[in-house]
């Protein structure tokens, strides 16, 4: 990749590193990893920075992306090296370099820092960079991006490495993963190394070292070279790799650089840090339902991807946030058996980025009135512990009798904790209908009194329904059903004696 390493307000070499100095001139070199959704955007560099360049009003290391500005929205991570101690730099700042400087004022924070013998390095981390031509190419240099570091004192050699990303998450709780530094010093081949850490699935590694040696090095495997810079004094590289993406949801990246010191001993400082992708592009979903007919009281559920399931009224909408960008299935159920949806169930729609989807279903529900009648009567149970009835029901109304028979032999059961008693009802009218998805049952609802033949004091009125009252063929034992609930009495069953009869309907249905 070929760029120009031009200087904002100052002047730097590029070239194969010098002779050996006497005072142990420094040499850098800085690496990165990047998953394929995180690309480097822009980079560029400087070195031989010293007391106050002619772009700053005090000691500063600064340098501009030229000639091609970032986009807005990038991260940027600027790793600044120099000659002295650590904690000279009181902030790191950026401007556009129109004239006057115009300050864009985006946040640049302090992640990973290493200082030793006399050598020190720092890398700032801005993210979501704005405020500043985005993209723009501008050979002249009059509207290009700078980021600034502002020193305490100024510093006999500095540089920086400038580099934009992205695909980087937008805030900083977001982005920042974790980060590690270390120092070291050795003679001969020396591996320089600041430690493993975890890296989230997608998420970019970058690492950086610097020596007080000016040497050959080898770089960390699994890493490409960004650039290499130099001078009298230092040395930078830089590497990424835009096809390293963690498997799974975590993993781990260390880089190492082997150092070739020779005889003399040298110090090596390097440090490492993580990046988070920006999460998926997501938008909303507005789901709504209009039921024709009969409204059911319950509602129904809509799902969407069969795993986010809410209630919605029969007559309602729900909105569903955040959901990523892209195709989702919606389905509508928990309908009644007398309602169907005329739309397709489930739908796929489509939710766009930043915004809101919407997803219809027209629910059509028919009246389950029955216009028929049934009567019955008959026995269920044996033994001891038996009921006998009879009724008639229609949707005007009807009248019921049940009997409970009951002896001391069958006191405990569940139908005879009250023993004998009797019931007879009257049908309330409207309450009578068809069961759902049984043809051959009625339902129906009312009131009546009941006597009790041992407990007196529960003589009264009493609200009853039969729940259902099937004929499923003829008379006799175990073929029609009946199931009904006085209070909290309850029996139900097939018959053991009788008959139950569905009139003016076939038992298939059909009228």
């Amino acid at each position: 990749m070929a760029v120009a390493l031009l200087a904002v307000a100052c002047t730097e070499s590029v070239g194969p590193p010098p002779a050996h100095d006497a005072r142990r001139t420094p040499k850098l070199t800085t690496t990165a990893a990047a998953a394929s959704d995180i690309a480097l955007d822009q980079w560029n560099g400087t070195l031989n920075e010293s007391g106050i360049p002619t772009a700053c009003s005090s000691p500063c290391i600064v340098k501009g992306f030229n000639s091609t500005n970032p986009h807005t929205g990038d991260a940027i991570i600027a790793t600044f090296y120099w000659v002295g101690p650590p904690g000279i730099i009181t902030s790191v700042t950026d401007y556009v370099t129109s004239v006057p400087n115009t300050p864009v004022g985006n946040t640049y924070t302090l992640v990973a820092a290493s200082s030793a013998n006399g050598i020190s390095m720092a890398t700032y981390v801005a993210t979501n960079v704005q405020n500043f031509p985005s993209a723009v190419n501008d050979p002249s240099g009059a509207m290009i991006l700078a980021v600034k570091a502002n020193l305490a004192v100024p510093v006999v050699d500095g540089g920086v490495l400038i580099s934009a990303w992205t695909g980087v998450a937008p805030t900083a709780a977001q982005a920042f993963g974790a980060h590690r530094s270390a120092s070291g010093t050795g003679s001969g081949a020396t591996v320089a190394d600041p430690g493993a850490i975890p890296v989230n699935a997608g998420a970019l590694a970058y690492a950086t070292t610097m020596s007080n040696g000016v040497v050959t090095f080898s770089t960390p495997a699994g890493f490409t070279e960004i650039a290499t810079q130099s001078d009298g004094f230092m040395k930078t590289d830089g590497e990424y790799d835009a096809e390293f993406v963690v498997s799974g949801t975590a993993g781990t990246v260390e880089p190492q650089w082997t150092w070739d010191f020779g005889l003399l001993p040298s110090t090596w400082l390097a440090s490492v840090l993580a990046l988070n992708p920006a999460p998926p592009p997501s938008g909303d979903l507005t789901v709504t339902t209009t039921t024709a007919g009969p409204t059911p009281a319950q509602g129904y559920t809509v799902t969407v991807d069969q795993t986010s399931s809410q209630s919605i009224d029969a007559n309602g909408s729900f909105t569903f946030f955040g959901l990523t960008a892209g195709d989702h299935s919606v389905a509508l159920s928990g309908l009644p058996v007398n309602c169907t949806v005329s739309e397709a169930n489930p739908q796929t729609v489509t939710v766009p980025s930043g915004g809101t989807a919407t997803a219809s279903f027209t629910v059509n529900c028919v009246s389950t009135t029955a216009n028929d009648k049934i009567t019955g009567g008959g026995k269920l149970g044996d033994g001891r512990d038996f009921a006998t009835f009879g009724f008639e029901a229609r949707s005007s109304g009807g009248k019921i009798e049940w009997v409970q028979h009951c002896d001391k032999h069958a006191s405990g059961s569940a139908t005879c904790q009250n023993g004998d008693f009797t019931f007879h009802g009257t049908v309330a009218p409207g309450s009578y209908s068809a069961v759902p998805d049984s043809p051959n049952c009625r339902t129906w609802s009312g009131t009546g009194t009941a006597k009790f033949k041992d407990m007196r004091y529960k003589n009264g009125t009493y609200s009853f329904t039969v729940n259902a009252a099937c004929d499923n063929g003829e008379p006799g034992r175990g073929n029609d059903y009946v199931d009904i609930t006085i209070d909290d009495y309850n029996d139900a069953g097939y018959l053991t004696g009788g008959n139950i009869q569905l009139h003016g309907r076939h038992r298939d249905g059909r009228e």
